[in-house]
C-alpha cells in the first residue's frame, strides 16, 4: 500500500526504490506502467497523464519471461516481423549492444539467466521507451552474474541514457546504479528519504563515499535517524 507519495524523475536519471517486503515498491512500478490506474492520485509521463500500458514504458520483472518457442531475435523482436529491414537493423544493433553476437539463432533453454535478462532488456528497448522500468531484474542471479549485469545495465544506460525506474532490495546494487535511492517506509508506503548519490562511474564498492552512503540507506531502513553528519543529503 503506498500512501501520499509524491516524485518527480528526471530524463535520463536512474532512480532505485528500495524499502521493506510489502511497502509497494512493485505496486508503483505497476502504476507508473499503467497496469494499475485504481488510484487516489495520477501520474504523468512528459506532462500526460498515463491511464493505460503503452510502449512508451518498457518493463522489466525478475523472471525474464521470454517466449521459449522463439530464438533470440525474434524474442527481442516479439510482434514485428523481422522480416523488415528497419526493425532486422535495430534487432541487430541491441544484440550488439547487450553483448549477445552470436546467439541470435539461440533459444532461452540455452541461455543463462544473465543472458537471458539480457534479451528482455532488448526487447524493452526495442519500442524505444521513454522509461524503463526494473522489478528486481537481477534478484534471481548468482552474485558474481548479478554484478556482470549491473555492470552491462550501466554499459546500457550510457549508449541510451534510458530513464529507469529500478526496484531492488540490494543496498550496494542501488548505490552502485543510481543517481538517487528513495528509501520507503513499511506499511503505508511513504518516501522516508531520498538519497542523491554524486559519485562518478564507474564507482568503487570499497571507497569511503560508497561505504557512506551504503550505511546511511542502511540506517534509514533499519529506522534509525541517519545522522547528517555523516553523509549531507
Amino acid at each position: 500500500m503506498l500512501d501520499r507519495l509524491q516524485l518527480s524523475v528526471n530524463e535520463g536519471e536512474i532512480v532505485s526504490i528500495i524499502g521493506p517486503s510489502g511497502c509497494g515498491k512493485s505496486t508503483l512500478l505497476k502504476i507508473v506502467a499503467g497496469l494499475d490506474v485504481d488510484i487516489g492520485g495520477e501520474v504523468l509521463l512528459d506532462g500526460q497523464k498515463v491511464e493505460k500500458p503503452s510502449k512508451e514504458k518498457g518493463f522489466i520483472f525478475q523472471e525474464h519471461r521470454l517466449f521459449p518457442w522463439l530464438t533470440v531475435e525474434r524474442n527481442i523482436a516479439a510482434d514485428l516481423s523481422l522480416r523488415d529491414s528497419e526493425v532486422r537493423r535495430r534487432v541487430n544493433a541491441l544484440i550488439a549492444l547487450v553483448k549477445l553476437q552470436g546467439f541470435e539463432q539461440a533459444y532461452p533453454k540455452q541461455l543463462s539467466g544473465g543472458m537471458s535478462q539480457r534479451v528482455a532488456i532488448a526487447r524493452a528497448l526495442l519500442r524505444n521507451p521513454k522509461v524503463l522500468l526494473l522489478d528486481e531484474p537481477f534478484g534471481a542471479l548468482d552474485a558474481f552474474t548479478r554484478s556482470h549485469m549491473q555492470e552491462a545495465l550501466l554499459d546500457i544506460w550510457k549508449e541510451n541514457r534510458t530513464t529507469m525506474l529500478f526496484v531492488t532490495h540490494d543496498i550496494d546494487e542501488a548505490v552502485f546504479l543510481s543517481h538517487r535511492i528513495v528509501v520507503l517506509d513499511a506499511r503505508p508506503g511513504r518516501i522516508k528519504v531520498i538519497v542523491p548519490v554524486d559519485l562518478p562511474h564507474p564507482r568503487k564498492r570499497s571507497s569511503t563515499s560508497f561505504q557512506e552512503i551504503r550505511t546511511y540507506v542502511l540506517r534509514a531502513l533499519e529506522h534509525i535517524e541517519p545522522e547528517k553528519e555523516s553523509y549531507d543529503i
